[in-house]
């Protein structure tokens, strides 16, 4: 039973991510200039940005979180004592600082670098918020549903809120038993069943798992077509029926209008199934 809540709450809070994710790597896309078919656009990033997340609290987490997986300099703030150390805790951020000069000075370095950093102020955001005014620091991305500074639309989504996002399955995939070692396996074939056009969500399979960490208590997903959800599953059944993986865990595709769920192993029919 404690598994199967730590797989929803992780479940809740990946899908979270995803979507912020998304929205930010959509608008890159956007950006590049280049249509969706050219097969040598180079991997989308926000390397080089900076996103101000606003308040440590649930959405901001899942934002914190997005932005590193996008490849943004984040900025966040909490007074909340327990929130700024469980953050640290669960890698959601990298620094934990007391002033903006402090996160500034660490995250100008790695926007140079167009690395990803996390930096969480131990101030009410609102102060931050006024201070960066003041001083006129200007971030690319916000947290009011996402606002990019170059007027982009807003992407005002509640932390529970499904949509198709243009797609079209949501494929959750766990392992009960040694994830450590099953899990990068699965990652793997997802990769192989996505296309090669597909750089959002391949950035996603890759280093998701990284940012989202043990708060995504061993669950994987990603939102995609039905193609993909098809050829995930298959491959998964026939890798096991094969012998080649062996692992316990499961398999759940929700479309618009049904759900399915794929047990491994099968479990056995009860007497008078």
């Amino acid at each position: 039973m404690a598994h199967a809540s730590h797989a929803l709450t992780g479940c809740s809070f990946s899908l979270e991510v995803f979507k912020f994710y998304f929205d930010l790597m959509q608008a890159t896309e956007a950006d590049s200039g280049l249509a969706p078919e050219q097969e040598t656009r180079p991997e989308p990033s926000l390397g080089g940005k900076l996103l101000w997340a606003g308040e440590l609290d649930s959405a901001g987490r899942a934002l914190v979180v997005a932005g590193n997986v996008a490849g943004t300099a984040t900025l966040t703030a909490t007074s909340d004592v327990d929130a700024q150390k469980q953050a640290v805790r669960d890698g959601i951020v990298d620094f934990l600082v007391t002033s903006l000069d402090e996160a500034l000075r660490i995250l100008k370095n790695e926007i140079r670098k167009r690395q990803t950093a996390a930096v969480c102020v131990g101030a009410a955001p609102e102060l931050i918020e006024r201070e960066m005014q003041e001083r006129g620091v200007q971030p690319d991305l916000f947290r009011e549903g996402v606002i990019a500074a170059s007027e982009r639309p807003a992407v005002n989504r509640e932390p529970n809120e499904l949509d198709s996002m243009s797609m079209e399955a949501l494929v959750i995939w766990r392992v009960d038993v040694a994830p450590a070692q099953w899990l990068p396996t699965l990652d793997a074939i997802a990769l192989d069943c996505l296309e090669a056009e597909d750089r959002i969500e391949r950035r996603w399979i890759r280093l998701a798992p990284r940012f989202v960490g043990r708060s995504g208590h061993g669950v994987r997903l990603l939102i995609g077509n039905s193609e993909f959800a098809a050829s995930f599953v298959e491959r998964v059944r026939e890798q096991v029926r094969l012998g080649e993986i062996a692992f316990e865990g499961q398999i759940r595709v929700s479309y618009s209008d049904r759900s399915e769920e794929y047990n491994f192993p099968p479990r056995p029919l009860n007497d008078g199934d």
